[in-house]
């Protein structure tokens, strides 16, 4: 049972609480919470879309006195949660043992599937990732889960967030790694739901690697990844005869944080391509500069999409030299995704009239 034993050991270092706040997490917060509180009842919260207000809320009413400071909170709200997961890891352990999967105290390991919900729309998702989210004792999930995904969810299962989102991670990844490793300890079937697919910038190898040592059987169930989804529901052909015969994905955070994205080779300014830049948001305005800087014509089309294939969905065209203001102007917030490229212009949303014949008809 990793997690009983682990998780508090992960927290980063944190400033040391004051004396009159210093005190055992798990038996000091002394909250009244509403329902929406709860790790297993996030998805009916209003602020479905608005994780980190949502997180951040969960202390708001607490007294004073035991109310943590500023990096603790984090610790606090999974301090919250322990009780309900240890005996959620007990009652699968009962389950089991009346199962007769279980000896000497030890049962069979469950499996553990990282499954692919793709860009929003649930009508994406695959016949084999259904089935699995529909059979689950418990489902991790991430930040960009839509409600509509979440609601196949089996009757008898348990939610968790687990998501990311700038500047606060409900979970650490280590903290993750322990939460998969000891349900699927526990004889639980887990399912791991993240948006687009587990192994396109979705750390799912990670994950994969981590159980496969721990010596827990682990599925990987693809789903649509986000340039995929998106661009089709634009009409943007990712590669197209005579105008784009590669397509590279890029993604826009720094392992180290910061503002610049990771290097951007020449090779990455290529007309004859199509980029396509996932949690580029804050970091496009440098990108940009740097495609420009390899040769990519200002003129490129660019399009800016904002929760792609769902019903919040917004999107912003333009060429690359405007889009960084544009994405200003209009307020797009993450999750954004952006996509670079002469096939833009492709797409019947396209904004900007052009004099000359469209790509389309040349190569036809």
């Amino acid at each position: 049972m990793a997690i009983l034993h682990k998780i508090t050991s992960f927290s980063s270092p944190n400033p040391p609480l004051t004396p009159q706040n210093q005190r055992n997490p798990i038996s000091s917060i002394n909250c009244t919470t509403s329902s929406t509180s709860s790790p297993f009842t996030e998805k009916y919260s209003t602020q479905r879309y608005q994780r980190d207000q949502w997180v951040y809320q969960n202390t708001t009413s607490c007294n004073n006195n035991h109310t943590p400071f500023g990096d603790s909170i984090r610790e606090h709200d999974i301090a919250l949660q322990l009780p309900e997961l240890k005996k959620l890891v007990q009652v699968l352990k009962k389950k089991r043992e009346s199962e007769g999967k279980c000896s000497d105290g030890k049962c069979v390991s469950g499996d553990v599937f990282l499954v692919g919900t793709g860009p929003g729309d649930p009508e994406l998702l695959t016949l084999k990732a259904v089935r699995v989210i529909k059979s689950a004792d418990l489902l991790l999930y991430d930040r960009l889960v839509s409600n509509d995904v979440l609601d196949l969810v089996g009757p008898d299962a348990k939610l968790l967030y687990v998501g990311k989102t700038a500047g606060y991670h409900s979970r650490t990844q280590e903290e993750i790694h322990e939460l998969l490793l000891s349900f699927a300890e526990a004889g639980a079937t887990v399912v791991r739901l993240k948006g687009g697919d587990p192994l396109v910038f979705g750390r799912g190898g990670e994950e994969m690697d981590f159980l496969q040592q721990q010596g827990i059987h682990v599925k990987v169930i693809p789903g649509i990844t986000a340039a995929s989804g998106i661009a089709a529901e634009l009409g943007i052909p990712l590669t197209h005869r005579g105008i784009a015969n590669s397509v590279r994905f890029l993604t826009g955070h720094s392992r180290k944080g910061g503002s610049d994205p990771l290097f951007v080779s020449e090779n990455a300014a290529d007309p004859d391509s199509t980029l396509v830049v996932y949690m580029g948001l804050s970091t496009f305005p440098s990108l940009s500069q740097k495609l420009m800087h390899h040769g990519l014509s200002p003129q490129t089309p660019a399009v800016a999409i904002e929760r792609g294939t769902t019903l919040q969905q917004r999107t912003v065209f333009a060429e690359l030299k405007d889009l960084p203001e544009k994405i200003v102007s209009t307020g797009l917030e993450s999750p954004t995704l952006l996509i670079i490229g002469k096939v833009v212009e492709l797409s019947p949303f396209w904004p900007i009239p052009t004099k000359q014949e469209s790509c389309l008809m040349q190569t036809s």
